[in-house]
């Protein structure tokens, strides 16, 4: 599956509000019901967060990428649901459902009530910033105990899903599929990086999942391939007394359906990252121990290195679609992720 051509807004006409009306009404505390005191606009990659005092609204963009089409309402409508149903796994508390941005027959806006729906919006309960794991990474206040409690939260998320019905040589095939993904991507002329250190990778990964090919049949036929998360990072994990995992990758199914051990080493890599090998470590001790599963540290570096790379990738693409921030920005992103996903690789080697 080609991923690498950027999103464009459809030129299908879908009402009569245009996204530029919508965003500027959203953008008005007098919107809500909650009647706050401001609002605050987060833009991200697919999407526009509207923040109250209290609450949060998600609005989608109206985009289409290979992988992804949000380009009508019904479309959007759609996912908002599905974000809403697979984020209750993690975060029941903090997904609250969807509201109709309805337009009425005097051209008025509103959230709810009477007129024709013209788009769709997740509420969402606002968690407090100061409690999110890479703000709390950032200013060294994670503490072993949350950790541990985190990690016995996802043992019990994965223990209670259903293993996919999946051959071992189907899951070694897509991990091949990714890896060639990445590469395809991270040697285009386009982004100007040498292709020598991504290719170089992306053989020694191909390489160890064909020399290693029992490992990841054995994580198939113990039951180990669940639809998780799809994207844990710290920036969607909120240490509250019950910790929620926000955010999961609910636009394409294939992108969740993973091995637990692939997950965790993600959100240990990012814990690296943001200087804390310590948090990372408890987190894999902790998880371990809470779920009986002790997958080979080979493996673990492995899927952390694929994950590095892919990061890298995913910097790139900003730089066809995000006027937000400078290159620069993005290709020192990709160029760390790419030296993560060496260690990873030389440690996986070993």
């Amino acid at each position: 599956m080609d991923k690498s051509r950027p999103p464009h807004v459809s030129t299908r006409p879908e009402q009569a509000a245009s996204l530029e009306t919508k965003l500027d009404f959203l953008g008005r505390p007098a919107a809500y019901p909650e009647a706050p005191s401001r609002v605050e606009a987060v833009e991200t990659h697919m999407s526009w967060v509207f923040l109250t005092d209290t609450h949060a609204y998600k609005l989608k963009k109206p985009v289409r990428y290979d992988y992804l089409d949000f380009s009508t309402v019904e479309a959007r409508r759609l996912d908002c649901e599905a974000e809403v149903r697979l984020n209750r796994r993690l975060a029941a508390d903090v997904y609250l459902g969807m509201v109709p941005l309805v337009l009425d027959a005097a051209g008025r806006l509103s959230l709810g009530g009477a007129g024709e729906t013209v788009d769709w919006l997740v509420r969402m309960q606002r968690l407090p910033a100061d409690r999110m794991l890479d703000h709390l990474l950032r200013n060294e206040a994670v503490r072993q105990p949350e950790i541990v409690q985190l990690a016995r939260r996802l043992a019990r998320f994965y223990a209670a899903l259903p293993a996919e019905p999946l051959a071992p040589e189907a899951y070694r095939h897509s991990l091949a599929g990714r890896i060639e993904d990445n590469l395809r991507e991270l040697g285009s002329p386009e982004f100007g990086l040498p292709r020598d250190v991504p290719a170089e990778l992306a053989r020694f990964q191909l390489d160890f999942l064909q020399r290693h090919a029992e490992l990841f049949d054995q994580r198939v036929q113990a039951g180990r391939i669940v639809e998780g998360h799809g994207d844990l990072r710290p920036e969607h994990v909120c240490l509250l007394a019950e910790p929620v995992v926000i955010d999961c990758l609910e636009f394409n199914r294939e992108f969740r359906i993973l091995d637990p051990a692939d997950e965790l080493g993600y959100l240990a890599l990012e814990c690296e990252r943001l200087h804390a090998p310590h948090v990372a470590s408890w987190l894999l001790e902790a998880y371990g121990e809470a779920s009986g599963d002790a997958p080979p540290a080979g493996l673990l570096h492995f899927y952390q290195s694929c994950r590095a790379m892919l990061r890298a990738k995913l910097a790139l693409w900003h730089l066809r679609d995000d006027g937000r921030h400078l290159p620069e920005k993005w290709i020192a992103t990709a160029r760390d992720y790419l030296e993560w996903a060496q260690r990873h690789a030389d440690s996986a080697g070993n």
